[in-house]
């Protein structure tokens, strides 16, 4: 019997937060940074019209949107490449930047696809410290070799949602190697209102060897379309196009993001909801001695170190009632759970079964 051969890949698989319980019909899922607030009305509109071509391949090259976005976040036009997801476009620059012994530079707690892209076309991936879950520029700079092409950096990084103020981010840069692309992934930007935090587009706009990430699948609430976008030196672009896949956003899903940038209101009430939920529910779990991150983007690293319960008896007892949080086991992180902030309906039974799981403590 004939064994086709191919070529074999030392990677963990990406591990998707559960979606799904058996034997529970209703549940509230927490576990995957997603909208608390869905999507605009606009977007809506755009979903129950039926006048889509749909026999039609797509526009390629996302034109409309590219438009769109260059003239929100006031930037270059052809410096913008959208994908299916960020994720595509990390893999993209993946490809394009990384062979086989070449290294990357990741955070300890960071997000997985940096790695497992990193692998899958045979770089090593080095892993920099962290202190307290954020990133240590020192240690980042302690970890480039002559073989280091990429510093990948989420900024407030996921699981852990710490993030590196503007005058680190700015030291950070300024402190690698000319030669060294720093790829800053402002998934969350959106909700971030500290005045010492700056997004890697408005920091590196013009900087040749930054690259910056962005998504609609947070604050936008398109998880299923998969659609995002990068941005950086023209020359990159240009390459990056003539490897990107030809339809690789749909119609459909270049058409939501579009409405989703139009409309500023929901976007301020999704970052009002963020920060009014987030607070209450930091200091909400205290009292268990339950404590979290320093509120930044829509998500709360649950740290049980101090508390009478582990996380893992805590999450088993959610689950009993429905509720699905995001184990960070996957990504290293002992005794702790990761946390999306849901609509009031959500967050309210959530704060509701943690003072049951914790009255009779």
């Amino acid at each position: 019997m004939t064994s086709l051969k191919f070529k074999k890949i030392n990677i963990e698989a990406y591990k998707p937060g559960r979606s799904i319980l058996k034997k529970k019909k209703k549940i509230i899922k927490l576990s995957a940074n997603e909208s608390a607030l869905g999507v605009s009305s606009k977007v809506l509109k755009i979903l129950r019209s039926k006048n889509y071509k749909i026999s039609k391949y797509p526009e390629s090259k996302s034109i409309d949107l590219r438009g769109l976005i260059s003239s929100k976040f006031k930037c270059d036009f052809n410096k913008i490449i959208c994908g299916s997801g960020s994720d595509e476009v990390i893999q993209m620059l993946c490809q394009l930047f990384l062979k086989p012994g070449d290294e990357v530079i990741v955070t300890q707690y960071s997000f997985l696809m940096y790695r497992i892209y990193s692998s899958i076309v045979g770089a090593k991936v080095i892993f920099s410290k962290e202190i307290e879950f954020k990133a240590s520029v020192e240690d980042i700079i302690k970890k480039v070799s002559k073989k280091t092409k990429i510093v990948f950096l989420a900024n407030p990084n996921n699981p852990t949602g710490t993030y590196l103020e503007k005058k680190e981010m700015i030291n950070l840069r300024k402190k690698l190697n000319k030669k060294i692309l720093l790829v800053v992934d402002d998934a969350y930007d959106e909700y971030m209102k500290d005045e010492k935090y700056s997004s890697g587009l408005n920091l590196f706009k013009n900087k040749k060897n930054v690259f910056i990430l962005r998504t609609f699948s947070k604050i936008y609430g398109l998880a299923s379309l998969r659609v995002g976008w990068g941005y950086g030196d023209r020359k990159i672009i240009d390459a990056l196009n003539m490897i990107k896949p030809p339809f690789n956003v749909n119609k459909i899903a270049q058409l939501c993001a579009m409405e989703s940038l139009k409309d500023s209101k929901f976007i301020s009430k999704s970052v009002k909801h963020n920060l009014f939920w987030s607070s209450k529910i930091k200091n909400r779990l205290e009292r268990f001695n339950i404590f979290c991150n320093k509120v930044s983007a829509n998500f709360l690293l649950l740290n049980f170190n101090k508390c009478k319960l582990t996380a893992d008896s805590v999450e088993k007892k959610l689950l009993q009632k429905g509720l699905i949080l995001r184990e960070t086991k996957t990504y290293g992180i002992h005794n702790c759970l990761r946390l999306t902030i849901g609509n009031n309906l959500e967050n309210k039974l959530f704060l509701k079964t943690i003072e049951r799981i914790f009255k009779n403590v």
